[in-house]
């Protein structure tokens, strides 16, 4: 392991282009965690192969793009080739999930270190920031993601809330499916455009959302 290492793990390649078009944490090691993980089928081997299989089919590219995409970015995390890990996510449903697929395998795979998380706001500005261990993290991952169950206690309160939101955005009665059905007569992407503005704490992209109204049966217009 190299000395005094500090990897610092960002949410997306947006955030990443972001930080290194305004030299941002100039010199420090950036890399993106290019996954969304509150879309889709999951496995409870994270980054396992079959992890990797079924993700890659969730967003309909090969196992080969996948690792390039995906996997490749995350190298040095995975090989826990650092000394000290800071996370950067926004307070977002789709980043918070993130995060617990994150914490998640650092638990699975034993890691003792402590973790900085820093949450940023929609223009990337530090909004908050704290230290966390990666404990009881692997278990609420199953129990979420490959159970959709709500796990009695979860800390910190915005991954609480992003969880909440992940369990019911798919359901029948979720204040996204409602609005589709509202708005059902918009072309798609107009529709998307006003999803994407009007539910920001959700932070899906367009992609998801087109996904979405091809879940609920709406036909193109």
């Amino acid at each position: 392991m190299t000395q005094n290492r500090t990897l610092h793990l960002l949410n997306g390649q947006s955030m990443y282009d972001y930080f290194k078009r305004t030299h941002f944490l100039d010199g420090e090691l950036l890399i993106p965690f290019n996954e969304a993980m509150c879309y889709g089928d999951t496995n409870d081997d994270i980054f396992s192969p079959q992890f990797s299989q079924v993700r890659a089919k969730v967003h309909h590219v090969t196992l080969e793009q996948y690792t390039e995409i995906t996997l490749k970015p995350l190298k040095l995390f995975l090989d826990k080739n650092f000394t000290h890990l800071s996370l950067w996510f926004d307070v977002d449903m789709f980043c918070q999930i993130n995060v617990l697929t994150i914490l998640g395998w650092l638990d699975q795979t034993d890691y003792k270190g402590e973790i900085e998380l820093h949450i940023v706001g929609d223009k990337y500005e530090l909004m908050d920031h704290l230290s966390l261990k990666a404990e009881g993290y692997y278990s609420i991952y199953k129990k979420v993601l490959i159970r959709k169950e709500m796990p009695k206690h979860i800390l910190p309160a915005f991954l609480k809330s992003g969880i909440e939101l992940y369990l019911n955005y798919l359901s029948q009665n979720s204040e996204l499916i409602r609005y589709i059905n509202k708005f059902k007569n918009l072309s798609e992407e107009m529709l998307v455009s006003k999803l994407i503005v009007e539910f920001t704490h959700y932070g899906l992209g367009d992609r998801q959302y087109l996904e979405m109204l091809n879940r609920v049966g709406r036909s193109k217009i």
